[in-house]
């Protein structure tokens, strides 16, 4: 009953459980119920938060991924990524651990000064590719759709080439209404760039927020105390950032199409330091990769080992393979669907 009341409503609290089981006339603690699930494989972790689909979204993005499933890699490496950030002087990525004895939590060297709204903040806008960072500028003012055109006109045809792009490269930004706005199109219409479509609500499918995850790391170390400090450190850390990923870090993504209860959906997992799931073999034939490569990515590349059917039970399994990408440490739901969608027909997969 345990079990199954949790697999059912994950949300469940081991009150709840305590309170259900002894209106059934069984009384059990709340570590034998901890025990309990924890012997079934299941743990309590903290809700991850991810952005909200609409059905509405869930099929552009379905599109989207059908739509560039069978892209080369080489594809991918002729993309700019580009997007804009915020931020914080004192921000969370200042969170530190200290060394300290016991009930001396208090005391100045173990402790972090916080100030209300993080202290100030700078807004940035960057890009890159699979050769590396391009340029990072600060947005002095609130942006609007002539100041970001004025942007991408001062910034991306240099990052490209400074890139050493190769000729036909794909700029990609998201749906923001000043990227969107008819004036914007226009711009980049008559200085023939190509735009990749995206699909709305999709920022974890865009590998620039590892690379910003990345820069805010590296900038808390650094602990700016004002905000020139702040908006110099950012500079000379993007800087820093190599093309060539860190080998220790690996994401393997896969797609499960489960046709007993008619849920699918998009998943991704990065595991830090080693190739989950995979045999020595597969791990020496492992795919490398560039800093672009990251979970949104290999979501669209079919796997050169695992693609099965089981005519049994109606499963179907793609396993992308596991590749490097050197910068965020934790990685995001891809893609949650949810029970609004589950009538989202993906036949076509």
């Amino acid at each position: 009953m345990i079990t199954r009341t949790v697999s059912k409503n994950p949300r469940t609290t081991r009150g709840d459980l305590v309170n259900d089981l002894q209106r059934a006339g069984t009384k059990v603690t709340k570590a034998t119920i901890s025990n309990t699930l924890r012997r079934q494989g299941l743990k309590s972790c903290s809700a991850r938060r991810v952005p909200l689909l609409k059905p509405v979204h869930v099929q552009a993005r379905l599109k989207f991924a059908r739509e560039h499933l069978d892209d080369p890699e080489e594809d991918w490496e002729n993309v700019i990524w580009s997007d804009e950030t915020k931020i914080e002087l004192f921000g969370k990525n200042s969170t530190r651990r200290v060394w300290r004895r016991k009930n001396a939590e208090l005391h100045p060297k173990n402790t972090i000064p916080t100030v209300k709204h993080g202290g100030g903040n700078i807004m940035l806008w960057g890009c890159f590719s699979a050769k590396g960072p391009g340029r990072l500028i600060r947005v002095k003012e609130r942006m609007n759709g002539a100041m970001y055109r004025e942007i991408l006109s001062d910034n991306l045809l240099p990052s490209a080439r400074a890139l050493k792009m190769k000729h036909g490269w794909v700029f990609q930004h998201d749906n923001d209404p000043k990227h969107t706005a008819r004036a914007t199109k226009e711009s980049l219409r008559k200085k023939h760039f190509k735009v990749l479509e995206w699909p709305s609500q999709s920022p974890d499918l865009n590998p620039i927020e590892n690379l910003w995850r990345e820069l805010k790391v590296r900038v808390a170390q650094r602990q700016p105390q004002n905000i020139t400090a702040l908006e110099e450190i950012c500079m000379e850390e993007w800087a820093k950032i190599p093309a060539t990923p860190d080998p220790s870090l690996t994401i393997c993504i896969t797609y499960v199409q489960t046709s007993d209860d008619s849920s699918m959906g998009w998943r991704n997992r990065q595991v830090e330091g080693h190739h989950s799931g995979m045999s020595e073999d597969e791990r020496e034939d492992d795919v490398p990769s560039k800093l672009f490569s990251s979970a949104a990515l290999l979501l669209l590349w079919e796997s050169t080992r695992a693609s099965e059917r089981d005519s049994k039970s109606g499963h179907r399994t793609k396993s992308c393979p596991p590749t490097s990408h050197g910068l965020d440490q934790t990685s995001r739901l891809l893609l949650q669907i949810h029970s609004v969608c589950q009538s989202a027909s993906l036949s076509a997969i």
